[in-house]
């Protein structure tokens, strides 16, 4: 039974997974938590309008790392996967970043594809659910990027039929459309076109029109259904395997736009790094609610807490 530590980087957050991971005859693996936990460092604070990681969001990302290296060290890990998504992709000193990376941690970060990004959060989004549900659509919104799947799962394993990352997310929208406190009707209007915009071209590659149940993962999504649910602090067990109508996704972005940076911040289950940006993601999540409805008749949304963070565990086994 190795114990292996997973790290998702991601633009707004970076999470770690420490886990036990048992193999099964049949193929089956099964990851027992000892250690999930998650800080919000916003490494691709500004990158969208300047190309580049700010030095203060490197050494934010550093000073986390080492958090989790620690913690690795005293859990007894055996094996270590990193992968950083979005935001280190194109920025120009990316090996700043990857260089920190290696002296912090001891390894070295992946970029990984999109397609494989969307593979990885699709096998950990639909473990705990039954494949009669299938076919399923996976949508991870973060901070940068949104990833939309479409694949089946038979129990062991999962066959992914398309996907497509693109480059919209609740960091990224916000800093380009959602200037007020809160945000204008203009701003919001400015914010639906180019979300509109940038999601078709994940449409136009990934047909959805076959999928029976949508999976959605992150935190912009977790969030969306602790708000649902009037939970007065995160709970991720009544979090995790919720469900919310598109008429409740719809009135809680309309809320958040509404709100002020006070009013988020006052919300319990709000993690304070979300606060700022949980108006952008809420609306790319409304908008992937009107177009499933549209293109494949799903009326909710499934909210998991199980995303790429456990399908980079269980690809390390």
């Amino acid at each position: 039974m190795p114990r292996v530590a997973a790290i998702d980087c991601g633009t707004n957050s970076i999470r770690l997974l420490v886990a036990d991971v048992t193999v099964h005859e049949d193929g089956r693996k099964d990851l027992r938590d000892i250690v999930r936990t998650m800080q919000v460092v916003r490494l691709g604070q500004g990158v969208d309008a300047t190309g580049r990681l700010a030095e203060e969001a490197i050494e934010r990302t550093r000073k986390a790392l080492a958090d989790y290296t620690a913690i690795a060290l005293r859990k007894g890990v055996e094996k270590v996967r990193m992968v950083a998504t979005s935001a280190t992709r194109d920025a120009e000193n990316r090996e700043d970043f990857f260089e920190m990376v290696r002296r912090t941690l001891g390894v070295d970060a992946e970029v990984i594809s999109g397609e494989e990004e969307a593979r990885l959060s699709f096998t950990g989004a639909v473990g705990d659910l039954e494949p009669a549900d299938g076919p399923f659509v996976v949508t991870d919104v973060g901070g940068g990027s949104t990833e939309l799947v479409v694949g089946s799962w038979d129990g062991l394993r999962a066959e992914i039929s398309a996907s497509r990352s693109v480059d919209i997310g609740c960091v990224r929208l916000t800093e380009r459309c959602l200037h007020s406190d809160p945000p204008t009707a203009e701003e919001v209007r400015e914010a639906e076109k180019v979300t509109r915009q940038v999601l078709d071209e994940a449409f136009a590659v990934v047909d959805c029109s076959g999928a029976r149940t949508w999976v959605g993962v992150a935190g912009t999504i977790t969030t969306l259904s602790a708000i649902a649910q009037n939970l007065p602090e995160y709970d991720p067990v009544a979090i995790h395997l919720s469900r919310i109508s598109q008429k409740k996704i719809n009135s809680i972005t309309d809320d958040l736009l509404g709100m002020t940076h006070e009013q988020r911040a006052a919300i319990g289950s709000m993690h304070p790094g979300r606060v700022d940006v949980i108006g952008g993601g809420s609306l790319v999540v409304k908008k992937l609610a009107e177009e499933l409805s549209e293109r494949s008749g799903i009326d909710s949304l499934t909210v998991s807490e199980h995303d790429i963070l456990d399908g980079i565990a269980l690809s390390i086994s």
